[in-house]
């Protein structure tokens, strides 16, 4: 990294900045041309990595590429604010954000419940209260659903991730 004043390598301030992101970009490989994808995603930890999780529909053309490869590389980013500065001339923009690369995989059916409960808690968190209501955990989905979804994740390894703060 070219500016490593802005550098952030505390992994609890990398992960911090990975939940706080909505939206993670995964970049596949179509043949000679990227392929990039803007998602919703869940994050994991699991023996020292970052697991981002995903889901989709069980077919079309990101999950005939993510069969197909390996390796998948990733951006995130968050926090944007323009900063001006008319008297100096000076304009810039504030930031955070996350790249790396993982190894990518796919979800036994007996773990797509859990994957998908740890989606749904960064976007739609329960208080303890609405937990205690619940008969089941997993009622936020349709059972008639889940046979059609594709849950995946990208196993990544904290080596492999840059960080980046602006502010």
């Amino acid at each position: 990294m070219r500016r490593t004043d802005k550098e952030v390598t505390d992994r609890n301030e990398i992960i911090s900045i990975i939940k706080k992101c909505d939206v993670c970009r995964l970049g596949l490989n179509d043949k000679d041309v990227p392929y990039i994808l803007p998602l919703n995603f869940g994050v994991d930890e699991e023996d020292g990595n970052v697991i981002l999780i995903f889901h989709s529909a069980l077919e079309g053309k990101k999950v005939e590429l993510l069969k197909n490869q390996k390796v998948v590389s990733f951006e995130m980013d968050r926090g944007h604010e323009l900063q001006y500065i008319a008297e100096k001339g000076y304009c810039t923009m504030m930031f955070e954000s996350v790249m790396g690369k993982g190894e990518v995989f796919f979800y036994e059916p007996k773990d797509v419940m859990t994957a998908l409960q740890i989606m749904m808690d960064k976007y739609h968190p329960l208080s303890e209260e609405e937990k205690a209501k619940m008969s089941n955990p997993h009622t936020y989905f349709n059972p008639a659903a889940i046979p059609r979804t594709l849950v995946y994740g990208v196993k990544v390894d904290m080596d492999s991730l840059t960080a980046k703060r602006k502010y």
